[in-house]
């Protein structure tokens, strides 16, 4: 488990891994959600063999998708995302509610 430390440690010792990794930011993605998915990618980088890094690509993107825009996702990938990437701290982080608790602040505000 890496903390933030860890992570610089780690980027630091690993040049080439790290220049790999950062050649996968998205055009699309800001500073912080950047430095947020780059934090997911090597926290469990190790846990990847070389020949699937483009899985561990795409986890960090479902991570990376449900933190900055709400996206969801089966049970099962949602909990092994979360597993993931548990221990990363996500400043100012969007809160996103759901269909249904939106139409419950609706018919509550509309009943007052």
């Amino acid at each position: 488990e890496m903390a933030d430390l860890d992570v610089e440690d780690f980027v630091k010792q690993n040049r080439h891994l790290a220049e790999v990794v950062d050649n996968h930011r998205s055009v699309s993605e800001n500073e912080k959600q950047w430095k947020s998915r780059r934090e997911f990618i090597f926290r469990n980088i190790s846990d990847f063999e070389e020949t699937h890094m483009d899985h561990l690509l795409a986890l960090s993107m479902v991570w990376s998708n449900h933190i900055f825009m709400g996206c969801r996702y089966s049970p099962d990938l949602m909990e092994k995302v979360k597993e993931m990437a548990e221990g990363i701290t996500v400043e100012d982080a969007p809160i996103f509610k759901t269909r249904d608790e939106i139409m419950k602040d609706v018919r509550h505000n509309f009943i007052e």
